[in-house]
């Protein structure tokens, strides 16, 4: 098939992860980490790689967490991420972005790239992202800190890392700070939905996520290697401990890592010119890009329709089936969105394709807003392994605020666009519920989850007032309480909330 030449495709995909345990490990900084995937990526492309290199106009970065809020970067940082990458590749773009806090961002990165590419603004594109979290924890305690910092000059279109549009004064001042416990309130109110026990609900997520460690047990990108049982992961251990209920350690997305990972889009006309041979190129038949309501005016806070109707609108622009899915990588930074999108595609924990190609983030590693861009890779290189197969790639970002997905394919095929702007208003204008901030009185808790990683183990309640069904949130370090929400079953116990000055405070009635 003939396709228009400014059709975009994906040329080139590169990973690369230094493990601690590496006996050349030499604890690099972001820059050097995303450089080592920008090089694989080139690599891969089968043309020339320097000619490749001056040929990229355009580069979209990821942001490392290390500038993914108000915080400074501990051992320094570039002003110009893209552009410090580049510059080690003898590359020029003509524009560079920084991309603001999401894991959603890769996949819907390419969609951005794919029409940028569309209409005539870019010809080469590479999007780039890396996560230095073991670098900081190795040298957290050093005297021999290095110092990363650059200045670099040119052009630099920084969108700003907009972590608050997840999080504010109120959710903060009430523990949501860090994801296990945002996402702990997710995967407790949807066991509520579904009316299973504490104990039942944890077999389920560790029968979801043993078969990823099987993947990653194999994958040579893995931060950790290692297969897990289903006994292992569900079973609390000091290995195994609590980070925030309803989570061990193994079912939390592992974000020391030092993981980087780049992809090469061009139209088909600069392919052609380059010499990139037509076996690398790999087409996005389906995509979309849809945003979720805030977290507390959400009605069910254990669904994700949001998800759903992305995953279903990929799928739908692609002209597929889930049926004619091979292979999948779907975001897995805690159970609770791999449960969503497999309840939305009808898939099983133990589906024979399997819901990851890396290995999953609690075990391959999860390298902050970058991760899919690993997921997008590995399912480029089983695309052209197997030509003419589908593979699908689902991305998370923020507190299941947003999800992007990915229908990829060697079959060419025109680019086609989506319903995501409609959809997204249609999510918007699903019914929500009112939030009272200031509580004095009593209420009922609808979901809940426990700070293990704080110094006094804390309480994180989200209720239902008795006055007016309005949400509210609370904090407990109440002894039968905390006792209750860490030993037993919490939902739907009635509690009194009282206000202070900072924030509310919860006890058993």
């Amino acid at each position: 098939m003939a396709v228009d030449p400014r059709t975009p495709v994906i040329v080139g995909v590169g990973q690369f992860t230094e493990r601690i345990d590496d006996p050349a490990y030499r604890g690099m900084s972001a820059v050097d980490l995303a450089t080592a995937a920008a090089r694989a990526a080139l690599a891969d492309t089968g043309a020339d790689e320097a000619l490749v290199a001056e040929a990229v106009d355009t580069v979209f970065g990821l942001r490392q967490f290390e500038i993914s809020g108000p915080m400074p970067a501990t051992l320094g940082k570039s002003n110009n991420y893209p552009r410090s990458v580049m510059n080690r590749l003898g590359g020029d773009p003509a524009r560079v972005v920084l991309e603001p806090v999401g894991g959603q961002s890769p996949q819907k990165l390419v969609t951005e790239a794919g029409n940028t590419i569309v209409a005539g603004d870019a010809d080469v594109v590479m999007i780039m992202g890396s996560e230095p979290g073991s670098t900081a924890k190795y040298f957290a305690g050093r005297a021999d800190k290095p110092d990363f910092t650059e200045d670099v000059a040119g052009q630099l279109e920084d969108r700003g890392h907009q972590i608050f549009s997840y999080i504010d004064e109120y959710t903060v001042q009430h523990g949501l700070t860090g994801a296990p416990v945002q996402y702990g309130l997710l995967d407790n109110a949807r066991r509520s939905r579904l009316g299973l026990s504490v104990s039942e609900y944890r077999h389920q997520m560790a029968e979801l996520f043993a078969p990823m460690s099987r993947v990653a047990a194999k994958n040579p990108f893995s931060s950790s290697p290692v297969e897990r049982s289903v006994e292992e992961i569900e079973t609390v251990t000091d290995e195994n401990r609590m980070i925030c209920d309803p989570y061990p350690r193994l079912l939390v997305a592992r974000d020391t890592v030092n993981q980087g990972a780049a992809a090469v889009l061009m139209s088909v006309a600069a392919a052609r010119r380059l010499g990139v041979p037509e076996e690398k190129w790999v087409y996005l038949h389906g995509h979309s890009d849809l945003i979720e309501q805030g977290l507390l005016s959400r009605a069910d806070l254990g669904a994700g329709p949001a998800s759903v109707a992305a995953a279903h609108e990929a799928l739908r622009v692609a002209g597929v089936g889930v049926d004619d899915i091979a292979t999948f990588d779907l975001y897995s930074c805690f159970p609770f969105p791999v449960f969503v999108i497999c309840e939305a595609l009808g898939l099983a924990a133990n589906d024979p394709r399997g819901l990851t190609l890396t290995g999953g983030l609690p075990y391959f590693g999860g390298p902050g807003n970058s991760y899919a861009l690993h997921g997008i890779a590995e399912t480029v290189e089983q695309m052209r392994d197997h030509p003419g197969r589908f593979g699908f790639v689902g991305a998370n970002g923020g507190i299941m605020s947003k999800y992007s997905v990915g229908v990829y394919s060697t079959e060419p095929v025109e680019w086609r666009t989506s319903r995501s702007a409609e959809l997204t208003g249609q999510i918007a204008a699903l019914p929500t519920v009112p939030v009272t901030k200031t509580v004095d009185g009593p209420g009922t808790i609808e979901t809940y989850s426990v700070r293990y990683d704080w110094p006094v183990r804390t309480g994180i309640i989200v209720g239902r007032l008795d006055a007016d069904g309005s949400r509210f949130m609370a904090t407990t370090e109440n002894p039968e309480l905390v006792s209750l929400m860490s030993d037993g079953d919490p939902l739907g116990a009635k509690v009194v909330v009282n206000s202070t000055d900072n924030g509310n405070r919860a006890v058993l009635r």
